[in-house]
């Protein structure tokens, strides 16, 4: 496994900054922890994460608008969750699988969650192992588990055999 992967790490919910953001802070904070893991789909090195996207996903609702031109925590874990999952989901699916995850769970705990289950996806793919069953998991846990899995797997591909 090489450095970089064995090193991914997304801020947890108490390590998102407690100062709220603007924009242009935004963009270099998820740019700072997502550069090397996501890629702009023209592939032309334009930047993967613009203002023009995060507008967008205010416009189309999918996020709540700033609050005085400036995102707190909820936009920042919201966002790490949408860049990461737009990888291998539509804006569409990311909005329900979002829903679903704060229907069941207070925000910080599922964007902990999310993080903790895609780090270790990310791991045990790299690994090039299996998970260990766990017939335990609730519904909603092994859709979670199956969601990191396959942005874990999308990376695997790319990192290992297309050397993105």
């Amino acid at each position: 496994m090489n450095t970089e992967i064995e090193n991914f790490h997304l801020p947890r919910w108490i390590e998102l900054p407690n100062i709220d953001l603007y924009i242009d802070q935004l963009v270099s904070f998820l740019e700072q922890y997502l550069a090397g893991y996501i890629k702009n789909d023209n592939e032309k090195n334009e930047k993967i994460i613009t203002k023009t996207m995060i507008n967008n996903y205010v416009k189309q609702e999918i996020i709540k608008p700033p609050i005085n031109k400036k995102y707190n925590k909820e936009h920042i874990s919201s966002l790490f969750v949408i860049f990461i999952l737009k990888e291998v989901y539509s804006i569409n699916e990311i909005e329900k699988l979002i829903h679903l995850a704060i229907e069941t769970s207070p925000i910080e705990q599922a964007y902990n969650r999310f993080c903790s289950e895609l780090e270790k996806a990310i791991r045990i793919v790299f690994a090039e192992k299996n998970y260990v069953k766990n017939s335990r998991l609730s519904q909603e846990q092994y859709i979670l588990r199956n969601v990191v899995q396959s942005f874990a797997n999308k990376l695997y591909v790319q990192k290992i055999y297309l050397k993105k």
